[in-house]
């Protein structure tokens, strides 16, 4: 073959990504009471929760988009709000499963408000797939069905599987007057926060598989401390993401098939330049 004519066919190898998971770059971050939902509000792609306009597409340029969702609160109705992820059991699990249908996230970051009197960026490790619930504001008060996870037993404990200690460093290196550290075994309190809470860590175990064309390769919740103000909740978050995002480069593997070729190709092709392929 004449070296010319294996130059377009290197420029299409260098191109386009090449045989890797049908996955997404999605991130998907959930809040309930305040903090938690004012925080993670740029992220919202909903103009009326966020007048100032999405930030999340391609966010800095990490090759990842990163979606929020979380409820309003007034006067009229608190303590439960309105729109996606009110704090109510029946709400809460089915706008989880529609929203992640819509995303296929790769990652998941699920946020609730901690104790009213501490500055914690309360990273959770483990949520119980609970047969009895703390009742939540309105009829049922308790999930139907109860335990949401019937393909294990009552009790059952999943895991976070967020870079949890690289998120506590870095937010703690900061120095935000915000402390970040991980509950080994202290679940997420048996409420609407531990209920999101085993959602997300259920979504990644059902989805862990590298081959599964919807892969979610981390989830898992942190608690806010109800004394962490807006602006220190929004740096806490985007140190978070930096944590999360540098964890998903290490996962996520680069292109690789077809790119085997290239050095033979090249042998042949001595004078054309590589150029190497988009991730995303």
């Amino acid at each position: 073959m004449p070296r010319l004519c294996l130059i377009p066919v290197l420029m299409l190898l260098c191109v386009v990504p090449v045989t890797r998971g049908d996955y997404t770059n999605n991130i998907m971050l959930t809040g309930y009471w305040p903090v938690t939902n004012d925080m993670i509000r740029p992220f919202s792609t909903n103009p009326e929760q966020n007048p100032d306009g999405w930030i999340g597409g391609n966010w800095e340029d990490r090759g990842y988009d990163i979606y929020s969702f979380f409820p309003v609160f007034t006067d009229e109705n608190w303590p439960i709000g309105e729109g996606d992820f009110e704090v109510d059991y029946q709400d809460t699990s089915a706008d989880f499963w529609r929203i992640v249908d819509e995303l296929d996230p790769l990652a998941i970051v699920t946020f609730s408000r901690g104790d009213p009197r501490r500055r914690d960026w309360e990273i959770e490790m483990v949520q119980r797939n609970l047969e009895e619930w703390i009742n939540d504001y309105r009829e049922p008060f308790q999930p139907t069905p109860s335990p949401p996870d019937d393909s294990v037993p009552p009790g059952y404990i999943r895991e976070s599987s967020l870079p949890v200690v690289d998120i506590m460093e870095a937010v703690n290196a900061a120095e935000l007057g915000v402390n970040a550290w991980i509950d080994e075994d202290g679940f997420g309190g048996g409420f609407l926060s531990e209920f999101i809470a085993y959602h997300g860590t259920w979504y990644h175990d059902l989805h862990a598989d590298p081959n599964d064309p919807t892969w979610n390769i981390a989830a898992g919740h942190i608690h806010v401390g109800g004394r962490v103000s807006v602006d220190q909740g929004i740096l806490a978050t985007e140190i978070t993401l930096r944590e999360l995002t540098a964890y998903l480069d290490e996962v996520v593997p680069e292109p690789t098939t077809g790119l085997l070729m290239l050095p033979g190709l090249l042998a042949l092709a001595p004078n054309t330049p590589l150029r190497r392929s988009a991730r995303r």
